[in-house]
């Protein structure tokens, strides 16, 4: 049995040479992202060696490792190589807070607690001793090891233990995306300055619930992560009652938040609302904490966006694409698996639904960001995933559709008013930051999103050469100053970045392999 608990409780390894120590001892990763640390490459950037000392990390998997190595014996770039070295296992280094394999619970952090989006895609952490992420979600925080899961019993039991805590989470809370350790693990419930005071229907616990925003794509997080284990180890024992319960409660979400805001007697149409009050750090929310009104259309509203920032319009494109294929996925799962047929039958007719409102909402070639079903359309892009930038990598389109080639042209010009380019950097960013600080996860969107070269290359070097010499990914930069940035710690976007190196190792080797050979790890 593999079981880690608190920060004090004993791991084993090597500390540099030195004798083992207990996690009570280890850096906080924060502080020690802050700086250089190890060797560096023998790149041009003479990136350092920034992962935490064998004793100091989390989780361990031999896997993980291998991947490193053959991936640094092929990269022909030193300083990509250290990237590599320093992303790809940044997940399991850092975040496993609380595992307990008999238990069947798992808790993997960003920052001080566990959200939904981010244990699918990656995590990130605070900087500045905020205890909020703050804004991070997202491309999901197991996504680059689904194909580890096969060849790695411990990981793919790790994840299984996560699929089966965030099931919990979602059975009771549903509408909620981020929340405290479980009661097993004997860690404390931390506060949330930014939840206190935030007025929330239906009401929470915040022994349980660290905030309650309810953004869509945290569901389909959990959605993610759960057919991406099903479809590398072909076990079905997570679709347990409490899997099936969580389920439940994700299609009553979707059968919610699709209706309009009015009913036949304009009566207004109320099943979650999130307001802040006097004194509390969130802003009050209008028509009553519920948002602009919308009309149905066939799309799922959202309360706020990935990036946490509340929706201007309710029906955000890309988290409705996502759904689209994440019910799609679900549905083959269980058919597979001789499991759940009316859920199954469900699923497909939702997606399909949701796919057909998505299409018959674009105007002139172009997505936008958000609609509201009575015309109003916000034509922008967020860097956070999912975004419309990101929707070859969500798989609900072809990297060449005409559509996305439009969209993608726009988004990554002056008439996307989220865009910015300066001299050293460029990208989308978003409101969350500022308008003059993109965001490196844009730029790896990008790079998903194209099949051309030099524009692989291009928003590749611009990510590589702008981590201030720190060897991580950092979540915006200045286009004015790349010294000025925001975090250093940065999983969510380290997980995508490792995993976009993957993508291109296996799709175009020879931009960044020695030969022209492609890989894919465990194929």
């Amino acid at each position: 049995m593999r079981f880690l608990q608190t920060a004090s409780a004993i791991v084993t390894g090597i500390l540099l040479g030195g004798p083992s120590v207990t996690q009570s001892q280890c850096p906080d990763f924060t502080t020690y992202s802050a700086s250089p640390q190890g060797n560096p490459s023998n790149g041009t950037l003479g990136l350092p060696f920034m992962r935490p000392a064998p004793a100091c990390r989390t989780f361990n998997s031999s896997a993980v490792e291998t991947v490193i190595n053959d991936m640094k014996s092929r990269l022909k770039d030193p300083d990509i190589a250290r990237l590599f070295e320093n992303t790809f296992p940044n997940t399991l280094d850092t975040t496993v807070k609380y595992y307990n394999q008999s238990e069947n619970l798992a808790f993997i952090i960003t920052g001080v607690t566990q959200w939904l989006r981010d244990t699918a895609n990656q995590a990130c952490t605070p900087s500045s001793g905020l205890t909020t992420r703050s804004q991070c979600h997202p491309p999901l925080q197991f996504a680059h090891y689904r194909s580890l899961l096969s060849m790695d019993s411990e990981l793919a039991t790790l994840v299984k233990a996560v699929i089966n805590n965030e099931a919990r989470y979602i059975t009771q809370y549903p509408y909620c995306g981020a929340f405290q350790p479980p009661p097993e693990s004997g860690l404390p419930p931390s506060l949330n300055g930014y939840a206190t005071d935030v007025i929330v229907n239906p009401p929470v616990d915040n022994q349980t619930v660290f905030e309650c925003k309810y953004e869509i794509d945290s569901l389909c997080g959990f959605l993610k992560l759960s057919t991406s284990y099903y479809n590398e180890t072909k076990d079905d024992s997570f679709m347990n009652d409490n899997w099936f319960s969580a389920i439940d409660q994700i299609f009553q979400v979707i059968n919610n938040q699709s209706q309009g805001s009015w009913d036949e007697n304009f009566n207004f149409i109320s099943y979650y609302n999130w307001t802040g009050s006097a004194g509390s750090l969130s802003p009050a929310v209008n028509n009553g904490g519920n948002g602009e009104p919308k009309a149905y259309t066939g799309m799922v509203g959202t309360h706020h966006r990935p990036s946490d920032d509340l929706s201007t319009f309710a029906f955000l494109t890309p988290a409705n694409a996502m759904l689209s294929v994440e019910l799609t996925n679900l549905a083959l799962i269980l058919d597979e698996a001789g499991q759940g047929t009316s859920i199954s039958q469900s699923a497909k007719e939702w997606s399909s639904r949701i796919n057909e409102s998505i299409w018959a909402n674009t105007a002139n070639n172009i997505f936008a960001y958000e609609t509201n079903g009575y015309g109003g359309r916000y034509v922008m892009d967020d860097a956070n995933v999912p975004s419309l930038l990101s929707l070859p990598y969500l798989g609900f389109l072809e990297k060449d559709n005409p559509f996305y080639v439009a969209t993608r042209q726009l988004l990554l010009s002056r008439e996307n008013p989220y865009y910015a380019a300066g001299q050293n950097f460029s990208g989308i960013g978003g409101p969350h930051i500022d308008a003059w600080n993109p965001w490196p996860m844009s730029q790896i969107s990008a790079i998903f999103g194209t099949d051309d070269d030099e524009e692989i290359m291009q928003s590749l070097y611009l990510i590589v050469n702008n981590t201030d010499g720190l060897g991580l990914i950092h979540e915006s930069v200045s286009i004015y100053n790349q010294s000025d940035f925001t975090r250093t710690w940065f999983a969510w976007a380290n997980s995508y970045f490792a995993e976009m190196l993957l993508d291109l190792a296996e799709r175009k080797p020879s931009l960044i392999f020695t030969d022209p050979v492609s890989y894919a790890p465990g194929r």
